[in-house]
């Protein structure tokens, strides 16, 4: 999923013209500590530092230490969680003016999995903004 995020964000900042610092917070799924390395590690190679704006809904929700969910948890179930119960309302009291939000998920399939194949990974972008 980190690739696909990875992607998303940089595809996003090309689109738009737009540099990490436009964003208040840019915001993913699920990826966990593991994944959000994985994030940092693929934007740094192509110049991109979103170290500051980031924020995870899994890391946000779950204590990796104390739960061990080091590789995340549910990506669309900490993400609803977080834009419903967190994100909306800093948005709508205007703490955060723009926000990139980036649900991932896999594409799961019983068929490819057992048959060892990679599981395909997913993420929607979302440009949220407080007007």
């Amino acid at each position: 999923m980190a690739p696909a995020a990875a992607d998303t964000i940089r595809q996003n900042l090309e689109d738009f013209g737009r540099v990490p610092g436009d964003y208040d917070k840019i915001i993913t799924g699920d990826l966990g500590t593991v994944g959000q390395k994985l994030l940092f590690e693929l934007l740094s190679e192509k110049s991109i530092d979103i170290t500051k704006q980031h924020m995870d809904c899994g890391i946000e929700i779950f204590d990796s230490e104390k739960q061990n969910t080091n590789a995340g948890g549910s990506g669309c179930g900490c993400s609803a969680v977080i834009l419903s119960a967190y994100i909306l309302k800093k948005i709508e009291e205007g703490v955060w003016k723009r926000v990139l939000f980036l649900p991932t998920g896999a594409l799961l399939s019983k068929t490819s999995f057992n048959e060892g194949q990679s599981i395909p990974g997913i993420s929607h972008g979302v440009v949220l903004e407080h007007i």
